[in-house]
């Protein structure tokens, strides 16, 4: 038996290979990031590129040393002759934010919008919409903590699932207000949970007396329960009236734009660096866990990663659950085109001859060639199959005459064109 792929990750494969279990086409993948890229740098967001790995230390602050991520689901990088201080990037922010920091991007103005795209590696239960190497689009916005910018980071998150023609889908919002409004609720938390302290999980009791607010987000469905039956408040009561305030703006934005949202109170995030906005992006047809991404606001991350205050907000969505969300409802991409020409000789002496007329044509459209000499017949069936526009044959005497014909294989139309003005000829269509 071959080789099979690890397990947790995927092919990409070109359009139409045939259809294999966790397989997706990159044509489809391509279509998701071009369409982040026109979304977001519209809005001025321009693209950066951190490593696939970093220094462990910066995931374990930028990620939080307490969460399952970095206990449980790192892929730790060794190589000779070193500790093995490297992982892959669970997460896209931590990086980003290093980058900004040691870099010295504050200069820039602000709020500096920057986006990125690609690969990043958790140790998973393997399930649907839930892989070991998943892609994921992030936005991140830095230097400003005007609840404007938190508002348009939602509407750009909209903007692009939106463009990419998924329906099916709300945000769900929440805040968890400024540091002193989570040191109250966290101390409310401990109140009502260090007297059921036997009932919670282990990773509870360990979080009860560390990082209270992370045993909302607990896993155990006895926690859960146990949850309900204390009837815990949530967050928001605990709003101080700035962070009220803010968190009012924001929906006020997110109204004014027609950007469907729910305030859900259960949404929390357990590290000390998040601040306020906090939100989600669910649709149900990526199964239980619904949540195509999220983001929220993480004004201390920067100090926390050793820099300056520096203000920030940011999302990620995952493509593979996107993509799942848009199989659901039937969304399909175009097709990855073919070439606009595919070009042939009609007999050997003229392969090498044609071969070099299409090295030519790609200086202005995608031109594909045949490796050995086709009958007229079989080289349109060779173009049909590759999805070219036009079929352009080269014989004896197309050369003797300096032409070639060309076939418009939708129309079934024919002219000839000269050999000189073919860069011409497909300037004309590339357009």
């Amino acid at each position: 038996m071959a080789l099979q792929r690890p397990k947790g990750t995927q092919d990409h494969l070109p359009d139409g290979s045939p259809k294999l279990s966790r397989d997706v086409q990159a044509s489809a993948f391509a279509y998701v990031q071009d369409t982040a890229r026109r979304v977001l740098e519209r809005a001025g967001a321009q693209f950066i590129a951190t490593p696939l790995f970093e220094e462990a230390e910066l995931v374990r602050r930028g990620v939080g040393g307490s969460t399952d991520i970095v206990r449980k689901e790192m892929f730790t990088v060794y190589y000779f002759g070193d500790h093995g201080g490297y992982v892959l990037r669970p997460e896209g922010t931590a990086g980003i934010v290093r980058a900004y920091l040691q870099n010295g991007l504050k200069q820039l103005p602000a709020p500096l919008k920057l986006w990125t795209h690609g690969p990043m590696f958790r140790a998973e239960n393997v399930q649907k919409g839930r892989l070991r190497q998943f892609h994921q689009v992030d936005y991140e916005a830095l230097g400003s903590a005007d609840p404007l910018v938190d508002a348009e980071a939602i509407w750009l998150m909209w903007e692009v699932v939106r463009e990419l023609g998924l329906t099916g889908v709300r945000v769900k919002l929440g805040s968890i207000g400024d540091p002193a409004d989570r040191e109250a609720y966290n101390a409310y938390l401990r109140d009502c949970f260090t007297p059921h302290a036997a009932r919670l999980s282990d990773d509870s009791r360990d979080r009860l007396t560390r990082n209270p607010m992370r045993i909302l987000d607990s896993k155990s469905a006895g926690d859960q329960a146990l949850i309900g039956e204390l009837q815990v408040k949530p967050m928001l009561d605990f709003l101080g009236e700035a962070a009220r305030a803010h968190f009012a703006a924001v929906q006020a934005y997110l109204r004014a734009w027609n950007v469907p949202f729910d305030i859900d109170p259960a949404i929390v995030r357990g590290l000390d660096y998040y601040r306020r906005t906090a939100w989600e992006l669910h649709h149900q047809g990526v199964g239980a866990k619904s949540a195509l991404g999220g983001g929220g606001r993480y004004d201390g991350l920067s100090t926390q990663l050793g820099g300056p205050e520096v203000p920030g907000i940011g999302w990620a969505f995952g493509i593979e659950r996107l993509l799942l969300a848009l199989e659901a409802e039937g969304v399909t991409f175009p097709e990855a085109s073919g070439p606009l020409l595919f070009l042939a000789a009609l007999d050997e002496e003229h392969v090498a001859r044609a071969a070099g007329l299409a090295l030519e044509g790609r200086r202005v459209a995608r031109v594909e060639f045949a490796y050995r000499a086709l009958k007229p017949a079989n080289a349109f069936k060779e173009a049909e199959r590759r999805r070219a526009r036009y079929a352009g044959l080269l014989g004896s005497e197309e050369a003797a005459r300096g032409v070639l014909t060309i076939k418009h294989l939708a129309s079934g139309e024919q002219q000839e064109v000269p050999l000189a003005a073919l860069n011409t000829f497909l300037a004309e269509r590339a357009l």
